[in-house]
């Protein structure tokens, strides 16, 4: 086989540990304002998707349904920011994106609720969700280029892992914040005015971010690609975004199941108090984050293919028994929290390797937008959805276990995506399943 195009591990050039902190930065902002926003649905529906005499469970479906919304405007955030990243660089893209996520989340926290000015408010909401789904479809793309593109030769799974990580630690950092929050206000505090304190933390972290992304260099392979380097054709393109999307499509359900609507489905489905479902998600998170980075560096050594299908083998198996271990009244406390650790754990095998093994199947003329486009589809369908899909069949059919089917479901159809090469019609594969090759080739 012949490379024919650049492989951001082999440039020579130093990893910047300012490249990393500035890439993986945004998403713990963004992934942390996606967790309040899961931690607090409960309240949100409240405040702003249940008139006077609703019922509960119709505001929290509405509450999924803009949360869904937000996640629709991924696929678009990241055409238009992945194509600028890719036309004019990494750089001013992530400027770009943190001020706008910052913006659109602040101001979550100051939107006036449906007993002030009515059925403007979910509209409202709704809105600044839509930016932040723009931004976030962005983030993705534009980060993991930065991450991967500065990564040494053999560490690329590493440097990507960081993004996921960063993600595990947006999640912890939203639910410390709830958990902090509900242990100091009393519960009609925190619903009439500090489920806002969330959102508004977010302004100061943004300025930080963008402090730290004006300081950043242009990534190496996008400062030395010539005019003439070749690129994939267009249905090549499209062929390794739908592969992409079904390769990460496990990673997106279960971790949204495991890590984001567990709160409201302990909540809603097994009566759990708002703190309880708050301790299991930590412990859900935690289990993610213990496993991330030593999956990315595993992926270094064993390719990146063969530790995510495991991960997705492992939710298959597991889903629906440690479900039924935390519905389970006999269960002790410390065996459910084991449960809802190793979930979090297994779902961290896949976001390991994840952002790395997408950057491979791009060249980087198209890097971006096809992993940010891979990314954000999945995530628009199988994390995006959810929580609205999740609860509304718990409603209608009245089977608690829908959480566990509808991980397993989509880590099923992972595998079959995983376990297929990446070669497309004019030729060429990826080489996301061997250990450090990483980047289009095409074969001869």
């Amino acid at each position: 086989m012949k490379q024919i195009y650049e492989d951001p591990a082999s440039v020579g050039h130093r990893p910047s540990v300012r490249a990393l902190a500035a890439g993986s930065v945004g998403n713990f902002i963004e992934w942390y304002e996606f967790g309040v926003y899961g931690y607090f649905a409960t309240v949100i529906a409240e405040r702003f998707f249940t008139p006077a005499g609703g019922g509960t469970v119709e505001g929290l479906v509405k509450t999924y349904a803009s949360f869904a919304l937000a996640f629709f405007f991924r696929p678009v955030g990241a055409a238009l920011f992945g194509r600028l990243g890719d036309r004019i660089g990494r750089r001013p893209v992530l400027i770009l994106v943190i001020t706008l996520m910052t913006g659109a989340t602040a101001l979550i926290g100051l939107l006036p609720t449906y007993a002030t000015v009515g059925v403007l408010a979910p509209w409202l909401l709704t809105l600044l969700r839509v930016l932040q789904g723009l931004s976030a479809g962005g983030e993705f793309g534009g980060a993991v280029a930065v991450m991967t593109e500065f990564a040494p030769p053999g560490r690329r799974g590493l440097y990507g892992a960081w993004q996921s990580f960063t993600v595990a630690l947006g999640l912890l950092g939203g639910a410390g914040v709830a958990a902090a929050l509900a242990s100091v206000l009393t519960e009609a505090q925190l619903s009439a005015w500090g489920w806002r304190l969330p959102f508004l933390l977010a302004l100061p972290m943004g300025l930080g971010a963008l402090w730290l992304r004006l300081r950043l260099d242009e990534t190496p392979p996008f400062r030395e690609q010539t005019e003439t380097a070749e690129t994939l054709p267009a249905r090549d393109v499209v062929w390794a975004v739908a592969l992409g999307a079904g390769r990460v499509m496990g990673w997106a359900a279960a971790g949204y199941a495991f890590l984001v609507v567990l709160p409201s489905y302990l909540q809603t489905a097994l009566h759990a108090t708002f703190r309880e479902a708050l301790a299991a998600t930590v412990l859900a998170n935690l289990g993610f984050a213990v496993t991330i980075i030593p999956a990315g560096v595993l992926s270094d050594r064993v390719g990146r293919r063969p530790v995510m299908l495991t991960g997705a083998g492992l939710v298959v198996v597991l889903a629906v028994p440690l479900l039924n271990l935390l519905q389970d009244g006999g269960s002790s406390t410390s065996v459910k929290g084991l449960a809802v650790f190793l979930a979090g754990a297994v779902v961290g095998l896949m976001a390991g390797p994840g952002p790395a093994l997408l950057a491979e199947m791009f060249p980087t003329r198209v890097r971006c937008t096809g992993l940010g486009l891979a990314y954000s589809l999945s995530n628009a369908v199988f994390s995006g959805c959810a929580g609205l899909i999740i609860t509304e069949a718990v409603k209608r059919t009245g089977n608690v276990d829908v959480p566990a089917y509808y991980a397993a479901a989509a880590c099923a159809v992972s595998m079959l995506a995983l376990f297929k090469s990446g070669v497309g019609k004019a030729g060429w594969t990826d080489a996301g399943d061997r250990p450090d090759v990483g980047d289009v080739v095409r074969r001869h």
